[in-house]
């Protein structure tokens, strides 16, 4: 025996995969876009909310 078969004899061509490494770094970027695109939502829309308070007369003096 001197490759990997599929089970029926024949031999079996060899996939290239992404390095273990190249996985986790592909995870973290998404990581740290999700939270950067969260925060962003949140300040977005206490701004928008601070900003409806203040035309509608709800934080005026």
């Amino acid at each position: 025996m001197t490759g990997a078969t599929d089970g029926d004899g024949e031999a079996v061509s060899e996939v290239r995969r992404p390095s273990v490494a190249a996985v986790a770094r592909d995870r973290r970027v998404w990581l740290i876009l999700a939270v950067v695109a969260g925060l962003l939502v949140c300040c977005c829309s206490a701004v928008v909310g601070t900003l409806v308070a203040l035309f509608s007369g709800l934080l005026g003096a």
